[in-house]
């Protein structure tokens, strides 16, 4: 019995409460960590497209906190903020990102060994280089996930961190710092969501951290807290809507992102063309070089094509042009110098391609080239193309590939019909249109893009023809409607108009070059025999089709001495569409001198961040100014809450239990003038037992005495925290009674 009772004795007490307060703090901070790892990737989620990268993201971010949040767990407290986490974390993030990013090479998938830091390396090097030349949105290739993972897991680690340690002013900061990463680099969108989930996950740190530290109070007031977050919104709500807009990763971006929708607006708009690729040919010019078709019209947008895909050594597949069809060989040589992407950009109709890497194939249905898993970055290849040369007896002689069932407007039907009125067959009707836009239209990039004008929908092509004025996504829309309303199978086009004819040469073939500002859109028609059949309604914009009679020989009307005829839109070798140039002359493009970057954009996203880490100090502010507003009034419970906050906020004793006197006597004893001490405490107590009405004469001299006495006590980095982390703000009230 007194063994029993000895060993009993010696057992320590379970402090089941303690435990509790653990696992809830544990708890919140793993919840805490992973709302910050959400936060701080949103962003790029504007910067990079959509891919496997979010998903290895997101099982980082919750790893890394579920493990920080195991081991705090397991280790009851002990180490819990210390480095024992943190190597945990390191330890289970290794094997992690090993098995999702580069298991070749590794030790069972999951133990790195040289050849994984080698690929590292190299991957690395990659994803630097698609960063510096690529375009926002980036492509998810194996180097940028790799490097994104490797990334997310240091970050979150670190913010796990500095959650669980309870410091939450370095927490936002390396949260804001990383987040706004691709706003400041791309000068972009306004991310207005990512601004409020940011405020409110700030709200969360800071309660989190005052709520369970060491030495603040357990309690907080809601109200402030909601005071505080509504403040951020608010701010974020009125800053970032003036926030400018660009779709460049690295400011004016040295790469192009080819795109295979009618999405070129902001491309063109681009301010700095740059060169995408220069190409050899022995054509008398340069050609047309396409990257993909779209053919399906959903009634919003053109769907790009997406037949069946085979080898490139089975070539493009059976040709769609009948034998009493001329045609001549024509042989060009691409070297791609700014562009990434899925598709490798080839004139038509090609028939043999040789030089690319292996995983590109040939998508006989339009003659196109594409690839599941390579870029089109740096890829340098030759292209054996047929030019199909019909005389414009024989296109006029044979009726376009019947195609009904659309279901045009009716006011887009009727301008059609109204068009093509005079002309007798569907070749003629054609060209009654293409001369029809390019006569009684203009080019411009500054037409309205608002809502969805800057598209190819029935609204943006009505407006379209309403204004008169637009680029070559909405020729090539309205263009394509119009012959449907005509009942002909058509389809759009993206790719590059002709390129710019340079000095070299490359034994007889000439050398171009074509630039970013090149990208185009146009329609093509297919006629029996014939195959498809280009058009170029496109306003000022290269030279338009038009076959010439047998008499001449053959060849365009527009290039009378040319020694064939050509089915493609024969443009002169052009820069591109020739824009309205700028009244100043200055800062146009080959304007001749350097476009200066404006740093508004960097200023109205550094000052949106930094408005919303001060936010806190400024309603802190806010209260102090009011409370002694009041405590010159005579208000003795206005002047003694203000003297609390400020022990609150400098981390100094404040317990509610304490009378005036007792806190007035600590006051004292830190250095605080006693004088006028005495004066706040006789107010108190005055203002607590004396009769009504009996007031207390200016007390804002005593509490300015006292906060500046009491910021002198302590050192300067609890000065600084004071200010930009005031701790009171998430303290409960005082009330007048809690004073006594």
């Amino acid at each position: 019995m007194f063994r029993d009772e000895r060993r009993a004795a010696a057992r320590p007490a379970v402090d089941y409460a303690a435990r509790l307060r653990l696992r809830d703090r544990t708890l919140a901070a793993a919840l805490l960590s992973v709302c910050a790892g959400v936060v701080v990737m949103w962003p790029y989620t504007a910067v990079v497209a959509p891919g496997s990268w979010t998903l290895i993201t997101v099982a980082i971010i919750v790893a890394m906190a579920a493990t920080g949040m195991l081991v705090r767990l397991l280790r009851g407290g002990r180490f819990a903020d210390g480095p024992l986490s943190a190597l945990a974390q390191l330890l289970v993030a290794v094997p992690l990102l090993t098995l999702m990013l580069l298991p070749q090479g590794a030790l069972m998938g999951i133990i790195p060994t040289g050849a994984t830091f080698a690929g590292v390396g190299r991957l690395a090097a990659e994803a630097v280089e698609q960063v510096q030349f690529g375009t926002a949105p980036l492509v998810d290739t194996p180097a940028l996930r790799t490097m994104l993972g490797i990334g997310f897991a240091v970050i979150v680690i670190m913010t796990d961190q500095l959650i669980a340690a309870r410091f939450a002013l370095p927490a936002i900061v390396l949260i804001t710092a990383i987040g706004s990463m691709p706003m400041i680099i791309t000068l972009g969108d306004a991310n207005i969501p990512w601004f409020v989930m940011l405020a409110l996950l700030a709200v969360f740190l800071l309660r989190y951290s005052i709520r369970h530290s060491d030495h603040g109070p357990r309690q907080a007031s809601a109200g402030l807290s909601v005071s505080v977050g509504a403040a951020a919104i608010a701010a974020a709500l009125v800053v970032t809507p003036v926030l400018p807009i660009s779709t460049t990763w690295m400011g004016a971006g040295t790469s192009a992102q080819l795109d295979p929708s009618l999405s070129l607006g902001e491309d063109l708009r681009r301010p700095t063309p740059f060169t995408v690729m220069t190409l050899a040919t022995n054509a008398p010019t340069a050609p047309y070089l396409r990257v993909a078709s779209l053919s399906e019209f959903d009634g919003t947008t053109w769907v790009p094509d997406e037949g069946d895909l085979q080898s490139i050594s089975d070539g493009f597949g059976e040709t769609d042009w009948a034998d009493d069809i001329e045609s001549a060989e024509r042989r060009t040589s691409i070297r791609i110098t700014g562009i990434s992407g899925s598709w490798l950009p080839v004139p038509y109709a090609a028939t043999k391609i040789v030089g690319v890497s292996s995983g590109w194939q040939a998508m006989p249905s339009n003659r196109t080239v594409a690839s599941l898993n390579q870029d089109a970055a740096n890829e340098d290849y030759t292209v054996t193309a047929e030019v199909v040369q019909p005389t414009r007896e024989q296109i006029q002689a044979t009726s376009a590939t019947a195609e009904g069932g659309a279901d045009v407007p009716a006011f887009i039907a009727e301008t059609a019909r109204e068009v093509t009125a005079d002309a007798s067959n569907d070749y003629d009707r054609l060209i009654a249109m293409q001369n029809w836009f390019r006569g009684q239209f203009e080019y411009s990039l500054e037409a309205p893009v608002d809502g969805d004008f800057d598209g190819t929908g029935v609204d943006a092509v009505e407006e379209f023809l309403e204004v008169r004025s637009g680029y070559c996504i909405h020729f090539a829309g309205a263009f394509a409607l119009m012959t449907q309303a005509l009942e002909m199978q058509v389809r759009v086009v993206v790719g590059y108009l002709p390129g710019s004819l340079t000095d070299e040469k490359r034994g007889d073939e000439s050398i171009y070059t074509v630039d970013s500002d090149q990208l185009h859109a146009w329609p093509e028609v297919h006629f029996e025999g014939i195959g498809w059949v280009p058009f170029e309604p496109t306003a000022s914009l290269g030279i338009p089709t038009d076959f010439l009679p047998t008499t001449t020989g053959g060849g365009s009307a527009a290039d009378p001495d040319a020694p064939e005829p050509s089915a493609a839109p024969s443009a002169a070798p052009t820069r591109g569409p020739e824009l309205d140039e700028d009244p100043g002359g200055s800062t146009g493009a080959g304007a001749g001198s350097l476009r200066r970057l404006d740093p508004t954009p960097v200023v109205l996203v550094s000052a949106g961040i930094l408005l919303a880490l001060t936010l806190p100090a400024l309603v802190r502010l806010g209260v102090r100014i009011r409370r002694r507003k009041r405590a010159r009034g005579g208000d003795a419970a206005a002047a003694w809450q203000e003297v609390r906050a400020t022990l609150i906020d400098l981390q100094l004793p404040a317990s509610d239990a304490d009378t005036p006197r007792t806190r007035g006597a600590a006051l004292v004893e830190r250095g605080v003038e006693a004088g006028a001490v005495q004066m706040l405490v006789d107010a108190v107590e005055r203002a607590s037992y004396a009769p009504p009405g009996t007031g207390a004469g200016d007390l804002s001299t005593a509490l300015g005495t006292v906060i500046r006495d009491l910021h002198r006590s302590v050192d300067a980095r609890d000065r600084i925290a004071a200010v930009l982390v005031p701790r009171s703000l998430f303290a409960a009230r005082m009330s007048l009674s809690g004073a006594r």
